[in-house]
């Protein structure tokens, strides 16, 4: 083990699959030259060169429709959005051709494609460039949908994604790129697509979230301990497929949960879940899940706002307390 920054342990995951698989290449806005707009990628232009590391025009369309062209012919592209908001252009691509050609073609093409890039709010950033999108991609048959914590998950994720045969959404945060983690050594380290890790165990609520929202959760969670309350809290990790037995395991032990998540409420993920969490998991529950999501309303650009918009510790707890009728 070794503490690394979350952006580094992102650019192991693609180095490492590159030196591994010579059909591994890496594209979009500034990733080469610039070495990326969060420096994701820094260094990866000099060892791999121009046709392995390459700078786009700005047209997500263009440059995700080649990845997707790039697939279709047995290459395995890695497709840099430098934000998912950039990514509504391109969002016929993601949805109409990654995630359906190897349904409409019959099995006849595999589409083993990444997308990557920064998701939600990374401050004062307004209502445009501030959007969680999980929700919308992880609704559509045919991708598959990770958002990791930390630069272990990154790491591991990044590399299960590269591999996968299916189009992956890798939906990372602008604010956790210098965030620093123990990341195990080895280029065999991977965390498979569909597995949850419970960041903190507890018995009496499951906070469930990912994302850059699982901080906030274990921010909550410490001050949950001041007050008695033992809170365990699973960061989901895979958005499609969701690995509903760690979570109905957890409930069943807290018979409670809290769903923090940062997008807009209308159809988010922490929706989906309280639905099947309640149709699954009924009989385990003492109160009714709980949700804490984004305002629904388009991100201001005023800090206060900023503040008042995301989901918080205060809300958190303000939540839990809503589940064990204390408030």
């Amino acid at each position: 083990m070794r503490e690394i920054q979350f952006r580094e342990a992102l650019r192991e995951a693609m180095s490492e699959e590159m030196r591994r698989d010579e059909r591994v290449f890496l594209m979009g806005e500034e990733v080469a030259a610039y070495n990326g707009a969060y420096k994701v990628s820094q260094g990866m232009l000099d060892e791999f060169g121009e046709k392995r590391v390459i700078d786009t025009p700005i047209s997500e369309a263009g440059f995700a429709g080649i990845g997707v062209g790039a697939a279709m012919v047995g290459l395995r592209p890695i497709v840099e959005f430098m934000t998912f908001n950039f990514s509504l252009v391109a969002i016929d691509q993601v949805v109409n051709n990654a995630a359906k050609i190897y349904q409409m073609s019959g099995g006849q093409f595999n589409i083993p494609i990444v997308f990557r890039g920064p998701s939600g709010s990374a401050g004062q950033l307004a209502a445009t460039h501030s959007q969680s999108f999980e929700n919308w991609f992880a609704n559509c048959p045919g991708l598959k949908v990770v958002a990791p914590s930390t630069p272990a998950d990154g790491k591991g994720l990044l590399k299960s994604a590269i591999r996968d045969e299916n189009p992956v959404l890798v939906m990372e945060s602008e604010v956790m790129y210098g965030n620093k983690g123990p990341v195990p050594e080895g280029e065999d380290f991977l965390i498979p697509i569909g597995k949850a890790d419970i960041k903190r165990p507890g018995k009496d609520v499951t906070i469930v979230s990912f994302g850059k929202m699982v901080h906030v959760a274990l921010q909550a969670c410490e001050e949950l301990a001041k007050e008695g309350v033992d809170a365990e809290m699973i960061d989901m990790r895979s958005l499609r497929p969701i690995d509903y037995t760690t979570i109905i395991e957890s409930i069943k032990k807290t018979n409670r949960c809290v769903v923090v998540e940062e997008s807009w409420p209308l159809a988010a993920m922490a929706a989906e879940l309280a639905y099947m969490l309640q149709r699954r998991a009924f009989d385990y529950l003492d109160a009714p899940i709980v949700r804490v999501t984004g305002r629904d309303v388009p991100l201001p650009y005023s800090a206060p706002l900023v503040e008042a918009f995301l989901p918080s510790p205060a809300r958190t707890i303000e939540a839990v307390r809503q589940v064990m009728y204390s408030n």
